[in-house]
């Protein structure tokens, strides 16, 4: 592997280029959950390039490529994108500043298609060097329920089923050069929470005449909170967060209902089911207690994200091969949600994360998050490498 590992950093220098302008295109066009038309296309007219075959229409955007190496039955892998941006305006002074307004890749996605992209061009350069089958999965709709990684999966998009799959996220506050792994799990389920609360409104100022739906909003906010602090176990990491909170009143006026909405997550799967009945149903008593109702929607949202012990762990060894171990970290678990979970719910997966931290770049999900682009370059020799590593074993 010590030549061929030459030969991809060599080979990786060449096309970096080219790589950060299918990035640059990809961030000024996106699009949102299962949205992603003109990304499919993109995306589809570059495996064209390579010659690398494609079934595409998976939930409408997905598309699956096959590249074949050597004795190409021996084993089959997965490697997997995200296509998708996110509903937030971005700052004009950002790199590459996306062009349809309101929509921005603010989680960096279209890295991640750049870097999927980057390691095919040099998976089929030097596929006579390795053996077995390589998936590419470019999958829309992860930050949208029910998550496409799932409508993927029940669209028997995986065929053949691969043995392992080898997925990556961009992190901001990791220096760029930098990769990062964690055995075992990883990240946390995530559903959403919908409460209305229902009563008679009326004039603030005579508050004995009608029910105040914003203070039995409020009590019940205050009463969730013990769901985490006395119900769970202490061992148990678990985020119980509202963003959300609309009383559509005025300041004499008490509304007839309030809605708020937030986020569950946890990362067990017997206490996540009683907690949710648990919600429910503090919610609900304490509506009523205060003379109100309270209508409760949780929706099933995606499942924790494991990594597999024996393939990450070789993983990691091998990304300390290729980049030397001050470049390779060790992860602690996250409170955030991947629909990444759902395929390691089914098979063997690695989900890392590599840096991008740049002095401009905020926090993901914002308006000025600006992923380092000279990271793209670990990106997909990463990737490659990975791979590679594996199928040749």
């Amino acid at each position: 592997m010590t030549n061929l590992k030459t030969k991809i950093l060599a080979f990786s220098d060449q096309i970096n280029a080219e790589i950060k302008e299918i990035r640059a295109h990809l961030h000024r066009h996106p699009e949102l959950s299962f949205q992603e038309f003109e990304t499919s296309k993109f995306i589809q007219n570059y495996l064209n390039e390579l010659g690398i075959p494609f079934q595409s229409g998976f939930v409408k955007t997905g598309i699956v490529g096959k590249i074949e190496g050597k004795n190409p039955s021996k084993k089959v892998i997965a490697l997997r994108s995200d296509m998708d941006a996110l509903p937030i305006s971005e700052n004009k002074n950002n790199k590459y500043c996306s062009t349809n307004e309101g929509v921005m890749h603010a989680c960096g996605h279209d890295m991640h298609m750049a870097g999927l992209l980057g390691t095919a061009k040099i998976l089929t350069e030097f596929k006579n060097e390795w053996e077995g089958t390589v998936l590419l999965i470019f999958q829309p709709g992860e930050e949208l329920l029910p998550g496409g990684a799932k409508l993927m999966m029940e669209e028997g998009a995986l065929n053949p089923e691969p043995e392992w799959i080898l997925g990556q996220h961009v992190l901001p506050d990791m220096p760029a050069g930098t990769v990062g792994f964690r055995s075992g799990m990883y990240m946390a389920s995530g559903d959403e929470i919908y409460l209305t609360v229902k009563g008679k409104g009326g004039h603030a100022a005579m508050p004995h005449k009608c029910t105040d739906t914003v203070l039995v909003a409020s009590h019940i906010i205050v009463a969730l909170q013990q769901i985490v602090s006395r119900h769970c176990d202490a061992r148990i990491p678990t985020v119980l967060s509202f963003g959300k909170m609309i009383a559509n009143g005025a300041t004499n006026i008490i509304p007839d209902e309030v809605k708020i909405e937030g986020t569950f997550r946890t990362m067990n799967e017997e206490w996540r089911a009683k907690a949710k009945q648990l919600i429910t149903d503090i919610a609900q008593t304490t509506a009523k207690g205060m003379g109100a109702s309270c209508e409760v929607d949780i929706r099933h949202g995606y499942p924790f994200l494991v990594n597999d012990e024996n393939s990450t762990q070789e993983a990691k060894k091998n990304a300390i091969d290729l980049l030397g171990k001050d470049k390779v970290v060790d992860m602690d678990i996250r409170m955030t949600t991947e629909d990444f979970g759902f395929y390691s719910q089914k098979y063997p997966v690695t989900f890392y994360r590599f840096g991008v931290q740049s002095d401009k770049n905020g926090s993901l999900h914002t308006s000025s998050f600006e992923a380092n682009d000279n990271s793209l370059n670990t990106c997909m020799t990463t990737m490659a490498y990975l791979a590679i590593s594996y199928l040749n074993k």
